[in-house]
């Protein structure tokens, strides 16, 4: 690690407690229409006794449901266009490409490989890539016009497969959750 780098690529040891969960979303005030995205967060051992988390945000990956994830494959160019990659660690550090693959799927669980490159905002390693198993919190359904969960069981059918899928409280409040009963 030089002097001015946060952050050792080498250090990134990945840690359980990883997740991946879906966003149906739509903003029509800005222009932006209905779709599915997908995050999956990983966590890293503690790094000079902070946390550390790789977070791959609003990435579309086409499936046919929650169910059927492995061999799935996606990645995004450049930050935000379409998905967000960020190491957190002493804040929020922003990389500029993403590939990302699910290698195998064990029911809610699935493995997935990851690299982020194109260290943003001067974090250090220039890449990072970690494999990790995640574990499915849902899909979260926050449209306009949609005011009840069945309306939205229904919208999120147009995009994947919901099957096995239940109604469970949104933590924030302000969409509908489905997960794994």
């Amino acid at each position: 690690m030089g002097d001015d780098s946060l952050l050792d690529a080498r250090a990134l040891v990945p840690a359980e407690g990883g997740e991946w969960n879906g966003l149906l979303f739509d903003n029509p005030s800005v222009g932006v229409p209905p779709a599915l995205t997908w995050t999956f967060r990983i966590p890293f051992a503690e790094v000079h006794g902070e946390a550390v988390a790789l977070d791959v945000e609003w990435l579309p990956v086409p499936t046919g449901g929650w169910q059927v994830m492995s061999g799935l494959a996606a990645s995004s160019g450049e930050f935000a266009e379409p998905a967000e990659a960020s190491v957190r660690f002493q804040g929020h550090h922003r990389y500029d490409t993403v590939e990302l693959r699910v290698l195998e799927q064990d029911g809610p669980r699935i493995r997935v490989a990851v690299t982020v490159a194109g260290d943003l905002d001067q974090l250090g390693p220039e890449q990072v890539s970690a494999e990790a198993w995640l574990r499915f919190t849902g899909i979260f359904v926050q449209l306009s016009g949609v005011g009840d969960a069945a309306s939205a069981l229904a919208r999120l059918g147009e995009f994947t497969d919901p099957g096995g899928l239940a109604e469970q409280p949104d933590p924030r409040g302000i969409a509908y959750l489905f997960g794994a009963p």
